[in-house]
C-alpha cells in the first residue's frame, strides 16, 4: 500500500475504490527510495506529502496502526521492544524482526473472521510451524488472482515459510526484496543508519498528529474550530451504535449546548491524547470512585490531568458531558463513556463478528456478496 492508502484506511469510512493493482518497476522503486525524506526531515505532513510516492508493507501497516493508539508513556516501551540488544539504538535488522512480531498482536482481531482469514495465515500469526505453506502475501496474491481467473497452480511458485525468513537466532526476520519507504526513512538509502529514541518518539507523535489533523480538517473546512456537533460526530463515527442511538446523542447535545463557541484543534488533540490513555483513566476512576458511581465534571477533569498530565478545557469537558450525561444531572456514567470511546480508539478495526454457528454462516455469505467477482 501507499502512504495515501494508509491515511485513507484510518480516516475514511470507506476508502476510495482501486481499479486494479499497480505493478512497480525497479526504476520506479528506486525513484521512490530517492524521494523519501530522511528522518531528520520528518514532519506531521510526511504521509500527506508522499501521497502515492511510497510503499508500506503489511507488517508495517500493523505497526503504524499500533502507533495511533499508543500513549506517550508507551513510546519508550515500544522502542525497547525494537532495541533487542539494549544499546539504546535500533538498527534495520532489529526493526524487521519486531515488525513480524506485531502480527501476533492482531491474531485475536483476525480470528473473529474465519471465513475471510485463511488457515495458513491463522497458523502463521499463532506462531505455529507450517510446512510447505505459502506466505502471507502469496496467499493474498493467489486469492486476488483466483477471483480473476489468473491463478495457475502448475506454474505458481510455492514459497515455504522457512524461505521467507532469515535463518538468524530469532528465526523471525523477514527477507525484504526491496526496502520500503519506512525502512528508507528510518535507516537511510543504504540501511546503515540507526534509530534513537528521540527520533522514534518524534515520528510517532508526528504520525498521530497527522491523522488527527486530517480528521479535524475534514470538519473544519479551513476554519480554526469545529462545531460541538462535529466534535460529537468525530467521537461517534467509529462506534457500533445504531441510527437511533447515534441521533439520540446528537439531539441531546443540541438541546443542552446553549453557548457554542467551537472546539479548536489544540483541544481536540489533547482530548485524543487522553483517549490513548483510556486504560489508565479506567484504573484511576476505579480507585477514585466507590462502587462505580457516576463522576462529576471536576472529578473527570482531575482524572484526565492525573492520567495524561494535560488539562482539558472547561468548555470541552462541558461538551463531553452534554453528549454522554444520560439524564442531565451533571454526572457521567464512565462505564458507558469508556465503552463508546474504546470503539472510537480502535477506529472501526475492532470486530464483533460471530465466529460460529448460523450467525457466522450469514456473516460469510454477506461478505462474499459484497466482494466483487
Amino acid at each position: 500500500m501507499t502512504p495515501q492508502d494508509f491515511l485513507e484506511s484510518v480516516v475514511e469510512a470507506e476508502p476510495r475504490p482501486r481499479m486494479k493493482r499497480k505493478l512497480l518497476t525497479m526504476k520506479e522503486l528506486e525513484k521512490i527510495k530517492e524521494a523519501t525524506p530522511s528522518l531528520s526531515q520528518g514532519s506531521p505532513r510526511l504521509f500527506r506529502s508522499l501521497r502515492d510516492k511510497g510503499i508500506i508493507s503489511y507488517t508495517e501497516y500493523l505497526f503504524l496502526l499500533s502507533i495511533l493508539t499508543k500513549p506517550q508513556s508507551g513510546f519508550r516501551i515500544a522502542f525497547n521492544m525494537f532495541d533487542t540488544d539494549g544499546n539504546q539504538r535500533v538498527d534495520k535488522n532489529e526493526f524487521l524482526v519486531v515488525c513480524i512480531c506485531t502480527l501476533s498482536c492482531y491474531l485475536p482481531l483476525l480470528s473473529n473472521i474465519p471465513c475471510i482469514i485463511p488457515e495458513q495465515i491463522r497458523k502463521l500469526l499463532a506462531g505455529k510451524k507450517i510446512e510447505d505453506e505459502v506466505a502471507m502475501e502469496k496467499i493474498f496474491s493467489h486469492a486476488w488472482k483466483g477471483k480473476r481467473g489468473m491463478a495457475n497452480e502448475e506454474t505458481e511458485q510455492v514459497t515455504t515459510i522457512q524461505e521467507q525468513y532469515v535463518d538468524d537466532e530469532q528465526g523471525l526476520q523477514r527477507k525484504h526484496v526491496v526496502d520500503t519507504t519506512l525502512i528508507v526513512h528510518f535507516f537511510g538509502l543504504r540501511g546503515n543508519h540507526d534509530l534513537n529514541f528521540e527520533s522514534f518518539k518524534k515520528f510517532m507523535l508526528h504520525l498521530q498528529t497527522e491523522v488527527l489533523e486530517l480528521e479535524f480538517n475534514e470538519f473544519s473546512k479551513g476554519l480554526a474550530t469545529i462545531s460541538e456537533v462535529d466534535f460529537a460526530k468525530i467521537l461517534l463515527r467509529y462506534t457500533y451504535l445504531d441510527t437511533d442511538e447515534y441521533d439520540m446523542y446528537l439531539d441531546r447535545l443540541l438541546d443542552r449546548m446553549k453557548d457554542t463557541k467551537g472546539i479548536t484543534f489544540e483541544e481536540f488533540h489533547v482530548f485524543c491524547q487522553f483517549l490513548n490513555n483510556l486504560e489508565d483513566f479506567t484504573i484511576a476512576m476505579r480507585m477514585y470512585t466507590l462502587a462505580d458511581h457516576p463522576i462529576s465534571k471536576d472529578e473527570f477533569h482531575r482524572a484526565v490531568k492525573i492520567c495524561t498530565g494535560t488539562n482539558l478545557s472547561r468548555h470541552l469537558v462541558h461538551t463531553v458531558f452534554a453528549i454522554f450525561d444520560d439524564d442531565g444531572d451533571g454526572l457521567l456514567s464512565y462505564r458507558e463513556f469508556i465503552a463508546i470511546m474504546k470503539d472510537r480508539l480502535h477506529r472501526g478495526f475492532k470486530s464483533y463478528a460471530k465466529n460460529e454457528g448460523w450467525e457466522a454462516f450469514k456473516s460469510c455469505i454477506k461478505q462474499e456478496m459484497k466482494t466483487p467477482a
